[in-house]
């Protein structure tokens, strides 16, 4: 049994944090490119085949009809992960669920990921899959906001507090000015 400390997963495709999971002898975490805006689908599909499944999402801000919305979305789009043992799990079965397209192969045999990526995004992501990617947040480092009306702008990080708010400072009309927002809305820059 290879110990690998990640959060488990708990009923409905979640991750606890709390709780550590092993991946067993043999098993390890594959690709698999999903059909177009499939990777829900695909992740249900294959939890309901007893599968393990890890599908990384973030926050995204979309503009529509001159209305600003945040949504969650994959972030690796078309793709998710699935925890596999070749010797002792039906992989082949994987092709044909619903939802995906087929397994990330080499030659006739799937691709596994490299040790540690899906490890280390499974450590990062919270109870929903949403990965908190600003655990490297530094004061004065520049920072890209990723979510509400300044999506994409570039700015300054100015404070963090414990509440989980930061305080940026956005170069507009010719000063900076301070933008208030969640720290899940601010990714490093670099």
């Amino acid at each position: 049994m290879v110990a690998v400390s990640i959060p488990s997963e708990i009923p409905g495709g979640k991750f606890a944090p709390e709780r550590a999971v092993s991946l067993g002898e043999g098993e390890r975490w594959y690709a698999v490119h999903t059909l177009p805006f499939g990777e829900r689908r695909a992740a249900g599909q294959l939890e309901n085949q007893n599968f393990r499944t890890f599908l990384p999402k973030r926050q995204k801000t979309i503009r529509h009809a001159r209305k600003l919305s945040t949504i969650i979305a994959p972030y690796f789009p078309r793709y998710l992960f699935v925890a596999l043992d070749l010797h002792r799990h039906r992989w082949r079965s994987v092709n044909g669920t619903l939802g995906v397209s087929s397994l990330v192969m080499v030659g006739e045999r799937p691709c596994p990921a490299p040790h540690g990526i899906v490890e280390s995004l499974v450590a990062i992501a919270d109870e929903d899959g949403v990965l908190q990617l600003h655990s490297d947040l530094k004061i004065g480092a520049p920072v890209r906001l990723a979510a509400g009306p300044f999506a994409d702008q570039l700015g300054i990080l100015d404070r963090l507090d414990d509440a989980g708010r930061v305080r940026v400072l956005l170069s507009m009309f010719g000063q900076q000015v301070p933008v208030c927002l969640s720290r899940a809305h601010v990714l490093p820059v670099g």
